[in-house]
């Protein structure tokens, strides 16, 4: 495959695939949420507000799985719609523009922001470097791979989709309708085995600086090798197939989400590992094919509304910006202050407001700005309008 040659096959049922889903831009938001949360929830580094021991550790209990079960469902997500958006026709340099000018930009602008107010003054080169061209997820060094901007180590595995996908089209394209959710499932059992690996194979020494209760190389390879995520990408990939054929579970987007809470529910009481993303990965599954199957029929969905299309629109900047935010105002405004149940409360609500603002400021004045100058290919910026190609899909 040569860079003119296309990324996208042109044949199949891919054609059908171009509807929009814009229920799923809007439930984006809802998996950045959670990830916002859980990180709120961390006592070292100083991000929960609370001085109450029992609100400090109900809090932490509520969403000790949030962080897990929102990148898991971004990355099903990811092998989803670039699927589904498929463009017959592409390119390979085409695609891995777009792609890359829709992460390192925001990601550039946050790692800068983390370096100047706390990250450069204890950050060692061999860390930063790393994390500055998106690699540092490679290394099984604890300072390396949660280092600078620690959200951004799932732009590593971002990155390698988006590497592979274009390869991987064609084979999952292949895939006969009846043999579909056999391959779904054998996605499934390869992040089983993963987790079984990383369980009785990986060095239990030394432990987490985080306390998790697990070895500093099985958290490293069980969750944050990029690799090993893989198999969620690739159940996305899937997962859009069984939609477009119409073979997906008749289950509604209600009958989902409980599912979701239950699969989280789950994650809470199983061994850690096998919390991180088995639980939740099929009700994750579940949810998606629902939400997306409503906008293929045309089913109203409050995910469809403005405000969660704007918020489904910020939650990459929102997603890249909540460790920077409240570690900054924490460690230097606040001085790491506790406070009451009320007041800790309308902390967390100042850091939403603040980190749904640096996403809008990211989206307004770099993700857009850029993916306008630079997505389109050379011949297409001084096209008249009206020949312009269609823009990039909002879903990231």
């Amino acid at each position: 495959m040569t860079s003119s040659s296309p990324a996208v096959a042109t044949d199949g049922a891919l054609g059908s695939y171009r509807t929009k889903l814009p229920s799923l831009t809007g439930l984006r938001f809802i998996a950045a949420a959670l990830v916002f949360f859980f990180h709120a929830t961390f006592s070292d580094p100083p991000m929960n507000p609370f001085a109450d021991e029992s609100w400090e550790e109900g809090f932490r209990w509520l969403f000790s799985k949030a962080g897990w079960m929102g990148v898991s469902f971004f990355f099903v997500l990811s092998g989803f719609v670039l699927t589904w958006s498929a463009r017959p026709g592409d390119t390979l340099t085409g695609f891995w523009r777009r792609r890359l000018l829709k992460i390192f930009p925001n990601h550039v602008v946050m790692w800068a922001l983390a370096m100047v107010l706390f990250a450069g003054a204890m950050t060692p080169v061999s860390a930063w470097l790393p994390n500055l061209f998106l690699i540092h997820s490679w290394f099984p060094q604890h300072d390396t791979f949660i280092s600078v901007n620690p959200p951004s180590w799932s732009l590593c595995s971002e990155l390698l989709f988006y590497l592979l996908f274009p390869l991987l089209l064609r084979p999952v394209q292949r895939i006969k309708e009846s043999a579909l959710w056999i391959w779904a499932a054998a996605m499934v059992a390869g992040m089983l085995a993963v987790q079984l690996v990383t369980d009785f194979l990986m060095p239990q020494h030394p432990p987490t600086p985080e306390g998790f209760g697990i070895s500093l190389w099985e958290f490293w390879f069980g969750y944050n090798f990029p690799p090993v995520r893989m198999f969620e990408f690739v159940l996305g990939m899937i997962l859009a197939r069984l939609v477009a054929a119409g073979a997906a579970p008749r289950i509604g987007i209600i009958s989902a989400s409980l599912l979701c809470l239950v699969g989280y529910a789950a994650a809470m009481v199983v061994p850690f590992l096998y919390g991180l993303n088995l639980m939740t990965v099929v009700p994750i599954s579940l949810l998606i094919c629902a939400v997306a199957r409503a906008d293929v029929e045309g089913a109203p969905t409050v995910l469809r509304g403005r405000t969660m299309q704007w918020l489904g629109e910020v939650s990459f900047g929102f997603y890249l910006a909540q460790y920077v935010v409240m570690y900054s105002v924490r460690t230097t405004l606040m001085d790491e202050r506790l406070f009451s149940p009320l007041p800790g409360v309308l902390v967390l609500l100042g850091f939403f407001c603040a980190t749904l603002l640096a996403g809008w400021l990211l989206l307004v004045c770099v993700e857009r700005p850029v993916m306008r100058r630079w997505a389109r290919p050379p011949a297409a910026r001084t096209a008249p309008r009206d020949e312009e190609p269609s823009p990039a899909p909002a879903l990231r």
